[in-house]
């Protein structure tokens, strides 16, 4: 990669605010810890790279390039080594010829990976782990000002993340962290090593910061933890999830609440009776099933079998009949025979889930899994994969096709589909999280990100619905959430333009939002 530089001098860079950005990789809870890391560098001073115009420094391909880049990383599986070693080596001719730029690089990777990353990458200027977030200003200017790279790792959780400042992807809907950590012991995974032990934020400071988001403009909130229906361990209150999804449906303003992810072992008839009894509960529901064989599921150590989790299924669409299901699954776990595996089809076709995120085992060192004997050859697993997905497609395509002539209501995002230009329509996620793109009839108003739009499904694909409604067949109801993303355009000095792609508020260079998930999910 090369490096173009336009008259970078001291007195050039001292006269202008430094510029950061944070690319985040994995799950839901990085996407939030990435937020406060935004937050935290703003604080401190720093400029959002999408908010700053012209820089000074440059890649290659005329990109503009931040001073301070933050890599918020996952260590669940290979590739995201990969990812995050091969994004480093690119950046060291940049960082090379432009030393006053700063690499920091936090989250699970580096949690796990300690003074390694500084071994393999000696141009790292700051480590930091799942703990400490909240110690990334400083560690940058220690490291600035002595000159030298600092590694800070913690081993319990110092402060918790939701107290630290925060700049939110979208002011139309946010998330909240009500956990962090977790009790299991799953064997292919290494995220309790590396988040410790399940913590838990009490009701009134939770109910707070929903507050807090609803008072901003955001209609939409999704509750994370690592399993977020065993919230209430830690304080003794096996009840305590359904309650504070009942709390969340006393907060005037909050139309869609949502949750991610809960655990088959501890999910339980009193959840299901408030999503069902709670209006702003949105009927949608992520529940891991990771494999369908029971002889697999008690090598993972997933304390469940088959029976149990198709009976929650079952339950939840007695009590919530529309409801859109959807799951993770794990192909090619260690000793998975033809017979395990048949056992996983056979779950998934009963199940009927609306969206699978299908993955190949990753042997991860630190895991139990990866000392287990009978790994499976590569192409044993690739075959395997192939047919889950062929058949989940199938599946998908399927519940979608029963949603064309449905009344939906959308709630527009800022994103708009890959042949948005051609097609000319806007996106949005309907009540149960399915994917919709709409177009807007000839005379009638455009919405705007945050507003909620009412259409008739008019066609379905695997992954996504399409409405295009008649004049009669749309409405438009604009919305607090449509009004603050209005203002946070004129804020940045963006013009409103809904579906033009950027994220909400103009903040598109920021690397956060929803990470990247396979291609085989809605």
């Amino acid at each position: 990669m090369s490096l173009t530089l336009d008259s970078v001098d001291s007195s050039a860079t001292s006269s202008r605010p430094r510029t950061y950005q944070v690319r985040t990789y994995g799950c839901q809870m990085n996407v939030h810890d990435s937020e406060r890391m935004a937050g935290l560098l703003e604080a401190a001073g720093l400029v959002s790279l999408a908010d700053a115009g012209d820089a000074p420094v440059r890649d290659g391909h005329g990109e503009p390039v931040p001073d301070v880049v933050v890599f918020n990383t996952c260590a669940v599986r290979e590739n995201a080594d990969n990812k995050l070693y091969g994004n480093l080596g690119m950046l060291a001719h940049i960082k090379e010829t432009n030393p006053g730029m700063q690499i920091a690089v936090g989250g699970c990777l580096a949690q796990k990976d300690r003074d390694n990353i500084q071994k393999r990458a000696p141009w790292v200027d700051v480590v930091f782990g799942t703990h400490n977030v909240g110690a990334l200003p400083v560690l940058l200017e220690r490291a600035r000002h002595n000159a030298d790279a600092q590694m800070e790792i913690l081993e319990s959780l110092d402060v918790f993340p939701s107290t630290l400042p925060t700049r939110r992807d979208a002011v139309y809907s946010g998330w909240v962290s009500i956990s962090v950590g977790c009790n299991n012991t799953c064997t292919f995974c290494i995220v309790p090593s590396l988040r410790g032990k399940e913590r838990d934020r009490r009701p009134g400071e939770i109910l707070a910061e929903i507050q807090a988001l609803v008072d901003d403009g955001a209609i939409e909130v999704t509750l994370l933890g690592q399993n977020v229906n065993s919230y209430g361990v830690e304080f003794g209150d096996r009840l305590a999830f359904g309650k504070l999804l009942r709390a969340c449906g006393g907060i005037k303003g909050l139309e869609r609440v949502r949750f991610t992810s809960p655990h088959p072992a501890a999910f339980t008839d009193d959840v299901i009776a408030a999503m069902a009894e709670t209006p702003n509960v949105m009927p949608q529901l992520h529940m891991p099933l990771q494999s369908g064989s029971d002889k697999v599921l008690k090598d993972m150590r997933r304390s469940y079998r088959s029976a149990k989790f198709l009976g929650i299924l079952e339950k939840v669409r007695e009590k919530m009949p529309d409801a859109a299901i959807s799951t993770d699954i794990i192909v090619g776990f260690p000793g998975e025979t033809e017979e395990d595996f048949q056992a996983t089809l056979d779950v998934v076709e009963k199940s009927r889930f609306a969206t699978a995120f299908t993955f190949q085992y990753s042997k991860r060192p630190g895991t139990p899994a990866a000392d287990l004997p009978d790994q499976l050859p590569k192409e044993v697993v690739q075959e395997r994969f192939l047919r889950l997905t062929a058949l989940q497609d199938r599946i998908a395509a399927e519940e979608n096709a029963r949603q064309v002539g449905r009344t939906v209501e959308v709630m527009v995002t800022a994103q708009s589909g890959r042949k948005a230009a051609e097609t000319h329509r806007l996106s949005g996620r309907a009540q149960d999280q399915r994917l919709v793109h709409f177009s807007v009839p000839e005379g009638a108003t455009a919405p705007r990100p945050g507003d909620v739009v009412t259409v008739t499904i008019t066609g379905a694909a695997a992954f996504h619905l399409v409405a295009d409604p008649s004049p009669a067949d749309y409405r438009l109801r604009r919305t607090r959430a449509g009004d603050a993303w209005d203002l946070a355009q004129a804020e940045s000095c963006g013009a409103p333009a809904p579906g033009a792609g950027t994220s909400a508020g103009g903040r598109q260079a920021v690397s956060l939002g929803m990470p990247a998930l396979p291609v085989r999910s809605a």
